[in-house]
């Protein structure tokens, strides 16, 4: 994919050269990662189809996968390694494409080194406020989605939450960040942590929570582990029964997230962005990304892959205000203008709390019967953006118990 959007470039000489320091094989989430590189070949894609960028430059991209290949290495120093590569190699002027919340604060920190602007599609709640001048997100956080589960929550009345957390960077800052925000609010709070990579069976955890009688289950894991707690907390007799939330945006992915978790997934609830095919809100480069990604995969495009697109189109905007192409005046770039996305235009702010940062509106969405399309789910919070009601599996005489 990458090879046939460079193709395009060939017999070019200078150009804006965009890394791409993604998870392309496992341990990490690598289909994450291709869904970072789809985005980045239509983004660039995008810009080349309009003349490049400075008059008819064109945007070439260089994928580094960020993931470990050699047995006792770990993801963080094969990570860090990757932007060593890209910046000292490839000689790159930009990196997008930062996944994983354990990789993304080292990363963050060669950047800086290197003076390499970096742009990350994660949503770790404090790397962007230490005020870097190199790191930039486009992405909302942790702590912008907790305090609004944690007030949907206790206006549904809830006295009593279960947790089980994966041991990830991710799954912990989630628990932490959301059973804080519980407790604040009197809510009673379980909560187990378990390995993410060594963990088959959460049975006895979900039995515990079930006894304690929780108003809500909140889902703390990870890849494979996220369907592994419904799955199991099914088995159990847990759920249905309680509310279920889920702390990433799985469960826009439909048909995968109907086909793995079942009818006992149905009411599940999950933070997203305001974002879906019957949005009225997509510009005009919204609309392209999301009728060229269908037409070319044959699925509306899912929250991580917009992002790695708006990046790479936002660095192509930069390339042009900026006083000539380097590092240092992209940068410069990024600080001081304003930049067409999907939602409009962008600002990067420089506040205590999104220091480079425009986070997009987080709305909580709802399936509310089994086999909706993630156009079709209810969006039942803030008040202001509602399209129905919550619903819940134990008023809902529906559900088979």
């Amino acid at each position: 994919m990458i090879a046939a959007t460079n193709d395009a470039t060939v017999g070019a000489g200078e150009a804006l050269t965009i890394g791409l320091l993604t998870p392309v094989t496992g341990p990490g989430d690598a289909t994450a990662g291709e869904l970072i590189v789809r985005a980045a070949c239509l983004g660039a894609e995008y810009l080349n189809e309009r003349g490049g960028v400075r008059g008819g430059l064109p945007v070439r991209l260089v994928l580094q996968n960020d993931q470990p290949l050699e047995e006792g290495e770990i993801m963080q120093r094969s990570a860090v390694g990757g932007l060593a590569k890209l910046a000292l190699v490839d000689q790159v002027h930009a990196v997008i494409g930062q996944w994983h919340l354990r990789t993304a604060p080292g990363v963050s920190a060669a950047a800086e080194l290197f003076g390499v602007p970096l742009f990350v599609e994660n949503g770790h709640s404090t790397l962007t406020q230490q005020r870097r001048r190199t790191l930039f997100r486009t992405y909302f956080t942790i702590a912008d989605r907790a305090p609004m589960i944690a007030d949907l929550l206790v206006e549904q009345g809830v006295r009593k939450a279960g947790i089980l957390a994966a041991d990830t960077v991710f799954g912990l800052m989630n628990a932490d960040t959301i059973a804080d925000e519980l407790t604040a609010r009197g809510v009673e709070v379980l909560r187990f942590d378990f390995p993410q990579d060594t963990t088959d069976d959460v049975r006895e955890q979900l039995r515990a929570v079930k006894d304690f009688a929780p108003d809500v289950l909140i889902n703390g894991g990870v890849v494979r582990t996220n369907y592994m707690i419904i799955q199991q907390a099914a088995e159990v007799g847990l759920l249905p029964g309680p509310m279920l939330v889920v702390l990433f945006p799985f469960p826009m992915r439909s048909q995968d997230y109907w086909r793995l978790a079942g009818e006992v997934g149905n009411h599940v609830i999950w933070p997203a962005l305001l974002y879906r095919p019957s949005w009225p809100g997509l510009t005009e480069i919204g609309r392209w990304f999301t009728e060229r990604y269908a037409e070319r995969f044959g699925s509306f495009p899912p929250d991580n892959a917009l992002n790695a697109f708006t990046d790479v189109t936002i660095l192509g905007q930069a390339a042009d205000a900026a006083s000539e192409l380097s590092r240092e005046a992209l940068i410069e770039a990024l600080e001081t203008h304003e930049f067409d996305t999907w939602r409009g235009p962008v600002r990067f702010q420089r506040d205590d709390q999104h220091w480079h940062h425009s986070p997009p509106p987080i709305v909580l969405m709802q399936y509310q019967q089994v086999g909706q399309t993630f156009d079709e789910a209810t969006i039942v919070y803030p008040p202001e953006a509602r399209t129905g009601t919550l619903t819940r599996p134990d008023r809902d005489a529906q559900v088979v118990r």
